[in-house]
């Protein structure tokens, strides 16, 4: 037998029908059925395309472009910037001034006036632009320095106290009218600068028992003129009457209270 007679019959119908297309069915899709999946592909991708097509400002059909964050991302970005931390309120000054603007009694608390002179210089700017001001029934509020200053006048004393401009307003005054009632109390009723003068250890008790470094202590002038009265031999007795084992034990309270800052 030839070669010729041992083809198999579907190798004479190909050879017979070079052009006809025949299709194994083993499972595997013909040309034409990849054909159509590529199409409904192609038709879905346009379809996602229109629904997510984003404009030159970077957003999605008038919604904000949507991002994946990697999770451990977060996590390390959380840790290298935490939480901030809420301050305490704190004032940087008070300021006891008399009717011309000289020193009666003041306590700086912040470095943003370093010599005397920067002080001096700030309790003049701050008495000029307040002097002419009615601060006599109510507090009044000011700012200087990109400091808030409440000051707060009576015959002839003016009460200052000055915080940052980050302070809350109320606090501030709330210090200052504590300041004010404290002394109004140590000194019975008679607020000027003679009576101011006689007791002015006492009054810078009084602003060592309202704050502390800055620090508000104590707002309560009950509690303060307590604490001040308290601490002095003879609350009722000024610095210059008071006898010599007295005055000493002033000194030994005030030195006491240097050391201990």
């Amino acid at each position: 037998m030839t070669d010729d007679t041992m083809c198999s019959p579907s190798d004479k119908d190909l050879s017979l029908s070079p052009n006809l297309d025949i299709t194994i069915d083993d499972g595997s899709p013909n040309s034409e059925q990849l054909l159509d999946i590529v199409d409904e592909g192609n038709e879905l991708d346009n379809e996602c395309g229109q629904l997510f097509e984003i404009d030159g400002s970077g957003r999605e059909n008038g919604r904000d472009e949507t991002t994946v964050v990697d999770s451990h991302s977060v996590e390390s970005h959380g840790k290298d910037c935490p939480p901030p931390i809420e301050t305490c309120p704190s004032v940087k000054n008070i300021l006891l001034l008399d009717s011309d603007g000289k020193r009666v009694a003041v306590k700086y608390f912040s470095e943003d006036w370093p010599t005397n002179g920067a002080k001096e210089s700030f309790e003049k700017l701050v008495f000029t632009k307040t002097q002419k001001t009615n601060a006599r029934t109510e507090a009044e509020i000011a700012m200087f320095e990109n400091n808030i200053v409440v000051y707060k006048f009576v015959q002839d004393l003016h009460f200052f106290v000055t915080g940052g401009d980050y302070e809350n307003e109320l606090i501030l005054v709330t210090v200052l009218q504590a300041f004010f009632d404290s002394v109004g109390l140590l000194l019975r009723g008679n607020v000027d600068k003679k009576e101011a003068l006689e007791n002015l250890d006492l009054i810078l008790l009084c602003i060592d028992e309202i704050a502390d470094g800055g620090l508000i202590l104590e707002t309560d002038p009950n509690v303060i003129a307590g604490k001040v009265a308290s601490n002095s031999i003879d609350s009722g007795a000024p610095l210059s009457e008071q006898t010599l084992s007295q005055a000493l034990a002033t000194a030994r309270e005030h030195l006491a209270r240097s050391l201990l800052k």
